[in-house]
């Protein structure tokens, strides 16, 4: 389903330029209209670009860790001198199929898992990146179970190419899923739809709360497994812009997280309003959770991490495309 919705001021409460506020519409496709977050698009549409500066689209999700991350950019605290940053905020699996379909935007937040599908056109940012450091998605129930018993339920899950399906069905291959919106998972196991579901963002500091019950931490299970870290999402550039281009994207992207990590109090408060059901408290634990010096380098150990990831998903047929890794530093 597709929706368009104009951003109000009141959400930007950060003071941001005008390109920023000057918020229009945006197509995000299935996203039903009385429940989504609002998308925001912050591309000129009047104004044709000047001459010799370079537009570049990033498109992200609707999520605290990501608004933080993004803070430095989207605000014009971090600028670069011939290019004109724009950002759409859709959930991540839209993202992921609108990369895979439509190598969309110039920069998009992705799966890991949904790369392969998408390594002809886009490359992997060497920054950006959010990563479990022994904690993941999670499956959660209404009632207590063991990870045995996941074989044997049908389970919500928030999308067929987020890492967190590939990281269940390495975990089990023959667990059944339905695909559910992400913020819909807990409702839908609480109205008594499905027996679990598999959580994600903000989900995994607040399910307790709803009184669910903790059945498989993947990333936790993933650490035990593999002794690394579980790699959940990136960024991921468009290869047709060219060597130059990516490689300033690419730093400028790295230097609004390293501004966030500078500013924390200014980035948290920016990235509050994206803070779905959290508190201020749990929103910065959250935020430290998926932004932090992983973000700004996933390390050698955490490029093995994708690696593997993607490659075991590929050798047990989950994933039939063989993975092309690559990065741009």
């Amino acid at each position: 389903m597709s929706c368009e919705l104009s951003v109000p001021l009141a959400w930007l409460r950060t003071p941001a330029p005008a390109h920023f506020l000057a918020a229009s519409k945006n197509s995000c496709s299935f996203f039903d209209l009385e429940r989504t977050f609002p998308t925001v698009n912050t591309q000129q549409t009047e104004l044709d670009s000047p001459a010799g500066i370079i537009d570049i689209s990033i498109a992200h999700s609707p999520d605290s860790d990501d608004a933080f991350m993004f803070y430095g950019l989207a605000t014009n605290k971090v600028r670069v001198p011939g290019y004109r940053f724009t950002h759409t905020l859709c959930d991540i699996e839209t993202l992921n199929l609108r990369a895979r379909d439509e190598a969309f935007y110039d920069v998009t937040a992705i799966s890991f898992h949904a790369y392969p599908y998408l390594q002809h056109n886009y490359t992997l940012m060497g920054c950006g990146g959010s990563v479990g450091e022994g904690y993941g998605p999670m499956v959660v129930s209404t009632k207590p179970l063991n990870p045995g018993d996941l074989g044997r339920i049908k389970i919500a899950v928030p999308g067929a190419l987020t890492t967190a399906y590939l990281a269940l069905k390495i975990f089990n291959p023959a667990i059944e899923t339905v695909t559910v919106p992400f913020d819909r998972i807990i409702p839908e196991i609480l109205a008594g739809n499905f027996d679990a579901g598999l959580i994600i963002h903000e989900g995994q500091l607040t399910y307790s709360s709803s009184g669910l019950h903790k059945v498989l931490d993947l990333g936790v299970w993933w650490r035990e497994t593999t002794g690394l870290v579980l790699p959940l999402g990136g960024n991921a550039i468009r290869r047709s812009l060219g060597k130059d281009s990516l490689r300033i994207v690419t730093k400028a992207v790295h230097d609004s997280i390293q501004h966030a990590l500078d500013h924390r109090e200014q980035a948290l408060e920016y990235a509050m309003q994206f803070a779905r059901d959290l508190d201020s408290r749990l929103a910065n634990r959250f935020v430290s959770m998926y932004v932090n010096d992983r973000t700004l380098d996933y390390g050698a150990d955490g490029r093995q991490a994708i690696h593997k990831l993607l490659d075991l998903g590929y050798e047990r047929g989950i994933i039939p495309i063989a993975p092309q890794v690559d990065f741009v530093d």
